[in-house]
């Protein structure tokens, strides 16, 4: 009787401390992600009633995410890499990628990220025209064919540019079914890339800026 209680309450304990590490993990997603849109407040967004920021959908806006500001900044960065390896790890995925030039730190800090926890995912980039010199490569990065790829970037409008990364990808037979965005202005891109069999991804929608 004394050994099923104890084995009772190792079970008890080892439940409770599961639930406790669960909640302390929700609990450090939440200060992180507050965090990531603290900077992206602070760093890369720039609102302005009398300014037409030409995006690179064609349209015009009145808001612009310039993103690189903290993508290539030292705690965006890592913010920016914790966010989106938690939403990657545990998937059956080679490679993460995307298209010149905003998903390229994106796509590094990520690969770079997954390698201190042990599941390394290396990284790649499309051109968006092949380089005219060297080996006229238009995808840098070892990405060999039939590999299971995730793409990222930094901010999505229509998804028209991160569907040129896609295209050239599949020309390698590689399969696509998600893309991660870190802002999703909300105008088609989710749609859009529905159309061509791929879920998109956001770690935050522009109405998380009451945009």
């Amino acid at each position: 009787m004394k050994l099923i209680n104890n084995t009772s309450t190792l079970l008890y304990n080892d439940k409770y401390q599961n639930q406790v590490k669960h909640s302390v993990e929700l609990d450090m997603s939440i200060v992180t992600k507050d965090r990531l849109k603290s900077l992206i407040v602070d760093k890369a967004l720039l609102v302005d009633d009398e300014s037409n920021f030409q995006l690179a959908s064609g349209d015009k806006s009145n808001y612009f995410f310039d993103m690189k500001l903290v993508s290539m900044d030292p705690e965006g960065s890592e913010l920016i890499a914790e966010e989106i390896f938690k939403l990657i790890q545990n998937e059956n995925i080679d490679f993460i990628g995307g298209l010149e030039s905003g998903a390229i730190p994106i796509a590094s800090v990520v690969a770079n990220y997954s390698y201190r926890y042990q599941k390394p995912i290396p990284a790649f980039f499309v051109r968006k025209t092949p380089k005219k010199r060297g080996t006229n490569k238009i995808i840098e990065g070892n990405l060999p064919n039939n590999s299971r790829v995730v793409l990222v970037d930094d901010v999505m409008t229509k998804g028209e540019s991160v569907l040129i990364a896609v295209e050239k990808v599949r020309e390698l037979n590689c399969h696509v079914e998600k893309v991660i965005t870190i802002v999703d202005r909300m105008a088609g891109a989710k749609e859009n890339l529905k159309k061509h069999g791929i879920e998109l991804v956001a770690l935050f929608k522009k109405t998380d800026f009451d945009l």
